[in-house]
């Protein structure tokens, strides 16, 4: 005999497979995006620095635009002084190894090693402040275009020379370092003939150094000595020596890449003062929003704001309306700074 299945049980079977097909072919709701974004404080963003913080050059103006970068941004980065050559690479895979974000380091010279270790760390993004190279999706060097700042400098240099005689000193002769002492040697010079100073010349060294003081004061008491009056240096530590000797021989120095003014007061006339604060806000918004982009060099300069000439009593009003109209020609593209480069 058989059993009939009542009707009401039947339709209550039919409803609950509905059911569970529907169930079962439902999307799961995405997670919300909130809850694996980080904020701009938890990034591992670290600053490898060639030197101390508190050089009144190139060190200090690269800590004060972290300093800026952090406040405005709201990020934690960090940094370290001090690091030798023989410890870039160890320094960056240091870092690399322990799952920092962004890698930056602070000169030209960390270049090579930077390229060479990010290979080995997809997941980082590495960011040489002056860097020339980007050999990976993760290597994103800036580069403040410094021919232009030392445009600045040779534009008052070669109006407040006595005699027309300048001296320059660099660190080490990259190629960044030869173009803006090409571009500030034939800039100086021009101005000054155009003042009548037709022997008007420009001699320059190289110190191999960017934190020997000692060295520094040796060689521009050197180029003093030999007829030089107004001082150019571009080293670090090596630029403070250097003042040291100007203020001792009485010779006219401008200051670069950070305001010395205050060195030796009377000796310093004027700087061109480096505006990292906005060159590394600029970058690290770029990083936090994902379009600090691999395979190319990030560059600034004068059009962007990021140098700014920082006068003293010295000079005249005349002169600084001089070099206000120099850099709105760079700006407007009337003068081509990249045709006084020696080598092309």
């Amino acid at each position: 005999m058989r059993h009939k299945t009542p009707l009401k049980l039947l339709s209550l079977l039919v409803i609950l497979i509905v059911i569970f097909a529907v169930t079962a072919c439902a999307p799961v709701p995405p997670s919300s995006p909130q809850a694996t974004e980080k904020s701009a404080g938890d990034y591992k963003i670290v600053l490898l620095l060639p030197g101390p913080i508190n050089d009144q050059s190139w060190n200090a103006t690269n800590y004060a635009g972290l300093e800026k970068a952090n406040a405005t941004l709201g990020t934690k980065m960090e940094y370290i002084e001090n690091v030798q050559a023989a410890d870039f690479e160890s320094t960056f895979r240091n870092y690399a190894e322990r799952g920092y974000d962004l890698i930056m380091a602070a000169g030209t010279q960390f270049d090579e090693a930077a390229n060479k270790v990010a290979k080995d760390y997809p997941n980082t993004k590495f960011t040489v402040v002056n860097g020339m190279m980007s050999e990976g999706e993760n290597v994103a060097p800036i580069f403040p275009k410094e021919y232009e700042a030392s445009y600045i400098a040779a534009l008052i240099a070669g109006e407040v020379s006595p005699n027309g005689q300048f001296a320059t000193i660099g660190g080490f002769p990259n190629d960044a370092m030869e173009k803006l002492l090409d571009v500030y040697e034939a800039t100086a010079v021009s101005v000054a003939q155009e003042r009548g100073l037709a022997d008007a010349q420009a001699t320059r060294a190289y110190a191999n150094s960017w934190d020997d003081v000692a060295l520094g004061k040796q060689m521009a008491e050197s180029m003093i000595d030999s007829g030089a009056d107004t001082l150019f240096v571009y080293a670090n530590q090596v630029g403070l020596g250097s003042i040291q000797a100007a203020k001792e021989k009485g010779a006219t120095f401008i200051g670069f890449s950070g305001d010395q003014n205050d060195v030796a007061p009377g000796t310093v006339v004027a700087s061109v003062a480096f505006d990292f604060e906005t060159f590394y806000t600029w970058t690290i918004d770029m990083f936090l929003k994902g379009e600090l982009a691999g395979n190319m060099v990030h560059q600034a300069g004068i059009a962007e704001g990021i140098f700014n000439p920082v006068y003293t009593d010295a000079i005249s009003a005349e002169v600084q309306a001089k070099v206000d109209a120099g850099m709105q020609s760079v700006v407007d593209g009337e003068v081509d700074l990249t045709t006084m480069f020696k080598q092309q």
